[in-house]
């Protein structure tokens, strides 16, 4: 009988040292549940971080793209522009080149190709096969320069 009586006297404390390690348990249960989180919160970070430096090596390689076409495409531009001579120094330097040699003539050639083209507008005789005359309009200049 004498733990009856211990056990009336003192269950509330019985109470209390239950509780306490009901409490402990969670406090250690919650403290791995934390370490856990922690650990994936680790991972994610990770995760997201090298996400992030692809994510930036993606975009520099696509920067790089873009400049080597932008480059390419105004290059290729450049070339279809044509010559466009806006004064004398640089038409007397472009026909002191090679292309300007092939291109330039000089004032004599540009006048006979004019009395040669006079001349076949005037006789039909060396129109060629077709026998018409080449229609007359001596105002107009000859086409094609």
């Amino acid at each position: 009988m004498s733990w009856l009586i211990l056990l009336r006297r003192f269950w509330p404390a019985l109470i209390v040292l239950a509780l306490g390690m009901w409490a402990a348990r969670l406090d250690h249960l919650r403290a791995d549940h934390l370490q856990t989180l922690t650990n994936e919160r680790a991972a994610w970070s990770a995760a997201i971080a090298d996400a992030d430096k692809a994510r930036l090596a993606d975009e520099a390689r696509f920067a790089q793209r873009l400049a080597t076409a932008v480059q390419t495409y105004a290059a290729a531009l450049a070339a279809r522009q044509p010559l466009i001579i806006h004064s004398k120094d640089t038409v007397t330097h472009y026909a002191q080149t090679d292309a300007g040699r092939a291109l330039c003539r000089d004032a004599d050639r540009v006048r006979d190709i004019d009395a040669l083209d006079a001349a076949l507008a005037r006789d039909p005789a060396t129109s060629g096969r077709s026998g018409g005359a080449v229609p007359t309009n001596g105002a107009a200049p000859p086409a094609g320069r």
